[in-house]
């Protein structure tokens, strides 16, 4: 059996059609096809069943996927630990991320750390916290940032405390309280963050035993800060997504202090490849001088 065979495989379920997963994985669309049919010839089973709307995996394609993400993990590993055993400073870490860290830290991240380290390359797959902890477990990513305490036994690593903080127009009645009373959030118009299966803004509102006048709801983060700075509403946000903002906005503290707790995880330390350990080590390094211009306003 090939492992290329497994790695078309497995990335064409992530991607949900063979287009996509062709320009990730550098093959044509007819190539990746070719390649998942002889793997079904192969062993006798019907993995995928295609239409229109992309792919979908057979009962039978469910129950072996793990096993060949599992195997296209160890693969990646076997690779990644011949180039340490070589000693060079060459590799590719896989990094699970979300949102607001995707857009404030790794562009730095990645700049910085390529300064010191030019030939490491870098794969990025974005999703929520519980996609991210699922990658880490199963080795699809490296390394991941996640909202801490983690659900799954993981090696994790504290980073950031990021407060929630309310955002108000320039000019709105209420942007000169800091703290922002906590009985206004129920009396002036709010813009709600639909969250998914995350919870986070609810769990603040539940602790203060309040609830918005919910005026809108949106998913984009920065359409958010948008209908805010045009005075649509009033909103809360974690602190990090509010650095650098291209919309004027008054931001508040509320009158108790809430905050997300920001970390990287890996599967094992001991285990992780030399190149993802220095990722580590770097963003650890990073996120603290980040945090210290910070507060000092630097």
């Amino acid at each position: 059996m090939s492992i290329v065979r497994y790695q078309a495989f497995v990335r064409t379920v992530e991607c949900g059609s063979f287009t996509k997963a062709a320009l990730q994985l550098g093959y044509t669309q007819s190539g990746v096809s070719h390649m998942i049919n002889a793997l079904e010839d192969e062993i006798g089973v019907l993995l995928l069943t295609r239409d229109r709307g992309g792919v979908q995996l057979t009962a039978e394609g469910q129950k072996l996927l793990p096993y060949f993400s599992e195997m296209c993990s160890l693969q990646h590993q076997m690779e990644e630990t011949v180039k340490d055993l070589k000693g060079l400073d060459t590799g590719l870490v896989r990094i699970g991320t979300f949102t607001s860290v995707s857009v404030q830290w790794i562009p730095f991240l990645l700049k910085s750390f390529g300064e010191l380290y030019p030939n490491i390359e870098f794969e990025i797959l974005h999703g929520d916290y519980d996609e991210i902890e699922g990658w880490i477990a199963s080795g699809r990513v490296d390394c991941g940032f996640l909202r801490l305490p983690a659900k799954r036994p993981l090696d994790v690593f504290s980073l950031y405390q990021d407060e929630w903080m309310v955002i108000l127009p320039p000019g709105h009645p209420m942007a000169g309280l800091d703290p922002f009373p906590t009985q206004a959030l129920t009396e002036c118009p709010f813009i709600q963050m639909d969250e998914g299966t995350d919870y986070e803004i609810e769990a603040v509102f539940d602790a203060l035993q309040i609830r918005p006048r919910v005026q809108y709801t949106a998913k984009e983060d920065q359409t958010i800060l948008a209908m805010v700075s045009n005075g649509l509403g009033i909103s809360m946000m974690p602190g990090l997504m509010l650095h650098h903002s291209p919309y004027p906005l008054v931001r508040r503290r509320l009158e108790r202090t809430f905050q997300r707790n920001i970390g990287i995880a890996l599967k094992s330390l001991p285990m992780a490849s030399v190149s993802t350990r220095r990722f580590l080590e770097h963003v650890r390094q990073w996120v603290q001088a980040y945090e210290q211009s910070v507060y000092t306003g630097v």
